[in-house]
């Protein structure tokens, strides 16, 4: 059962219904405050399961139902608390995302084409609104959770709880650090890309011509879609230089050009309410030479020999060459791993690329300078092996950190659970009278004498 339940917990953050597919009449089957369940929810996730190989029968079904209404409840508490995530934090990490996929076949569009039946640009529609829910479901979770703490005494006792013959056998895991670079661009490239939007700025300043519709032919954003208008922002959405621009423009005001990591930005306020934004702009990327990545590989190059060579420290040479802008710049080029949250990666998860680049390393080495796509862009990276543990038996001596981990996680999880129990009561939820013979969902027939029949 708790794979199933990993398996309906994975599809409720990426799954999304192609209605035009669909071949079910839908309806409405439950509600959770201001929040639906429809029919094809339910049978879609079914269907998954099913196609997994999972024993299924009505117990499934009710599984997936009481994951629905816990998802529905979190999605209600966010619109009583107004928690909105903005369009440009869904764009950045639905580009993260489709990066790395697209890291794990090598890069291959053509074998993203055939897994996916979509391009990367389809595909980032499809998963778009799932995103958005997931990350709301984040945020506000988080919000709940984040003032949890764990003493030293807490865990110990979490260990000790343990028995003996049940403490977890810890895979073979290693600790890496990272130098992150972007392509040096040559001058020459930079001033045709200056030039070129200095000209589009004439074109709107002296002659009047639409911003929205310039933008729409000649930025580089994904926003160019809908004439470069990235939507109301708060402060601190966007990086220093565009962001220090765009709130000391007028409304209507359009800016002088401004430099930031991604290339050069036009911009035009469109409006303003206290520290919230609504700007557009029109982003032009300076081109990159075969010469300017030669050049960048040769600088990383020369900076992972001097590491080898004990010329300069791993963590001075994150602070004096690695871009400032990278999550790990500010862990001392410390790579966290998105899915425990720690610094220690079990080798199985590794992204391929890295995998293969550290295989044969000792620790303390180098990697050669390796190739990704960020946010559409290519970087350049050079990775150091700083740890690797051998498979064991967890311990409170070798494997503090991690336990610490483990014990905060458990004590986050019973809080969240008195949550949601607490806002069960206080929640108003209606279901269709089918699942009254879940045993795990009577509660809700229990609290309420009323049920949705359509």
């Amino acid at each position: 059962m708790k794979y199933l339940l990993g398996i309906i917990l994975s599809l409720l953050m990426s799954l999304t219904i192609n209605a035009q597919e669909a071949l079910i009449l839908d309806k409405i089957i439950a509600r959770v405050g201001s929040e639906y369940i429809l029919y094809s929810e339910v049978q879609e996730l079914y269907s998954y399961a099913k196609a997994q190989n999972v024993e299924y029968g009505a117990e499934v079904q009710c599984q997936i139902m009481e994951q629905l209404i816990g998802k529905s409840l979190l999605l209600d508490q966010a619109k009583l608390d107004s928690i909105e995530i903005s369009s440009v934090e869904i764009e950045v990490e639905l580009q993260r995302r489709i990066d790395y996929i697209l890291a794990q076949m090598g890069g291959s569009e053509e074998r993203f084409y055939s897994y996916y039946n979509k391009t990367p640009l389809e595909q980032k529609e499809v998963m778009r609104e799932p995103l958005r829910e997931e990350l709301i479901q984040q945020r506000i979770q988080g919000q709940l959770i984040q003032d949890v703490t764990i003493t030293p005494k807490e865990v110990v006792a979490y260990f000790e709880s343990i028995p003996t013959d049940s403490l977890p056998f810890l895979n073979a895991e290693v600790e890496l650090g990272e130098i992150v670079v972007q392509t040096l661009i040559s001058d020459k490239y930079k001033e045709a890309a200056y030039n070129k939007l200095q000209k589009v700025r004439d074109r709107i300043v002296n002659e009047g011509e639409d911003f929205a519709e310039l933008a729409s032919i000649f930025s580089d954003d994904g926003s160019a879609q809908s004439g470069g208008d990235l939507g109301w922002q708060k402060r601190g959405t966007f990086v220093p230089e565009f962001e220090a621009s765009a709130y000391n423009l007028e409304e209507n005001e359009v800016s002088e050009i401004v430099e930031t990591q991604f290339g050069y930005h036009l911009l035009q306020l469109l409006g303003r309410r206290g520290n919230t934004i609504n700007v557009r702009h029109i982003l032009v990327k300076p081109e990159v030479s075969d010469e300017d990545i030669d050049r960048t590989k040769s600088h990383l190059d020369s900076i992972a020999e001097a590491i080898k060579l004990d010329s300069i420290p791993f963590e001075l040479a994150v602070r004096l060459y690695s871009h400032d802008e990278s999550q790990s710049y500010n862990n001392a080029g410390r790579l966290n791993n998105e899915k425990t949250g720690d610094t220690f990666w079990e080798t199985g998860d590794l992204p391929y690329q890295i995998y293969f680049a550290i295989e044969n390393l000792e620790v303390g080495d180098v990697s050669e300078v390796l190739e990704f796509k960020q946010r559409g862009e290519k970087i350049y990276k050079i990775i150091q092996l700083q740890s690797k543990s051998k498979p064991h038996k967890a311990s409170l001596e070798t494997d503090y950190s991690k336990i610490q981990n483990y014990a905060k996680e458990s004590k986050k999880n019973l809080y969240f659970n008195n949550w949601v129990e607490e806002k069960i009561d206080q929640t108003l939820i209606e279901i269709i009278d089918d699942f009254k013979g879940c045993p795990n969902l009577v509660r809700f027939y229990d609290k309420s004498d009323t049920a949705i029949n359509r």
